[in-house]
């Protein structure tokens, strides 16, 4: 009897990781004006970011989700918005690096906005990344086959998973614990705004922009809960072990500032195991899905193996 292939097999991840990846970059090229075009040293320090060698995590599960719900394959009208989800992710970085947050010098092996363009344009790199994402989601030119209502849906989601609700209140809260003792309940809530909103929307973005069904919806959206959380304590991990020449910054940044972590309230191992168990978790919120969710599946063990 033929021996049934396994059908993780099936899909080479760091290919379609390359592939989506290489997409999206062509997709920002065109999208975002380049450093000829004024404000120059604007665009200059907003290109500098977002082609500073980011995986474009967000933007692909956006693309992901999009395939897992029924579309065949990468649609032009689904570019924009993922593209804009790198946008505002890129905005969040630029922010996060300044003195006045996480005060850090390397970002992705290289100098950080404000060490190349200075703290005023950093900041304004940063804002016009955030303001451009919105403008890139809203030109209907650019996405003629999906419905007006159905676009205002999606770009009301991302604002409010970028927001206060979402990332900025979760940055917020994650500000006010440096320093004070832990709570583990305090860490998830923190960390399902900081880091989990933005994931949770980009595969709901992608979903409702391909017609998804109320059902692979919520399992997509439970899903996303999930490896956000994976995504933090593997971050939290490598903060504390990480090979800082893979990583491209400096380690043991939570550490001296007295963040809190999961590693710093569960130990090492137990965080390690409580990924493990929230990737399970995530494979299970998955199983009413077809092959086509494949990469979806694969991501979510990628993103509690990564070393960067």
């Amino acid at each position: 009897m033929e021996e049934k292939m396994n059908p993780e097999s099936l899909l080479d991840l760091n290919a379609y990781l390359k592939d989506r990846k290489q997409r999206i970059d062509e997709a920002i090229d065109r999208f975002l004006p380049g450093d000829d075009s004024l404000p120059a040293d604007l665009f200059k320090a907003m290109r500098y970011s977002l082609f500073a060698g980011g995986k474009r995590i967000r933007p692909i599960l956006c693309l992901a989700a999009a395939e897992a719900t029924g579309l065949s394959d990468v649609s032009e009208s689904i570019l924009p918005v993922a593209c804009a989800l790198e946008y505002i992710h890129t905005y969040s970085l630029i922010h996060d690096d300044l003195p006045a947050m996480d005060n850090d010098d390397y970002r992705r092996g290289n100098p950080t906005s404000h060490k190349v363009f200075g703290e005023a344009l950093a900041i304004l790199a940063g804002d016009a990344l955030l303001t451009e994402a919105f403008a890139l989601m809203a030109r209907g030119d650019l996405q003629p086959e999906i419905a007006p209502e159905t676009l205002l849906k999606v770009i009301s989601e991302i604002a409010t998973a970028a927001g206060a609700f979402g990332m900025v209140g979760g940055q917020v809260d994650d500000v006010k614990a440096e320093g004070k003792p832990g709570n583990l309940d305090v860490l998830n809530q923190i960390h399902s705004r900081k880091t989990g909103a933005m994931i949770v929307v980009s595969l709901r973005a992608g979903a409702i922009l391909s017609c998804a069904s109320e059902s692979h919806l919520a399992a997509l959206t439970d899903y996303g809960h999930k490896i956000g959380l994976v995504f933090q304590i593997a971050d939290d991990i490598l903060n504390v072990e990480g090979d800082r020449h893979l990583l491209g910054k400096n380690t043991g940044s939570d550490a001296a500032r007295g963040k809190m972590t999961f590693p710093t309230l569960l130990g090492l191992e137990n965080s390690r195991q409580k990924a493990c168990s929230l990737v399970e978790d995530a494979l299970g919120d998955l199983e009413l899905f077809d092959s086509r969710a494949m990469p979806l599946r694969l991501l979510a063990r990628y993103f509690l193996e990564r070393r960067f």
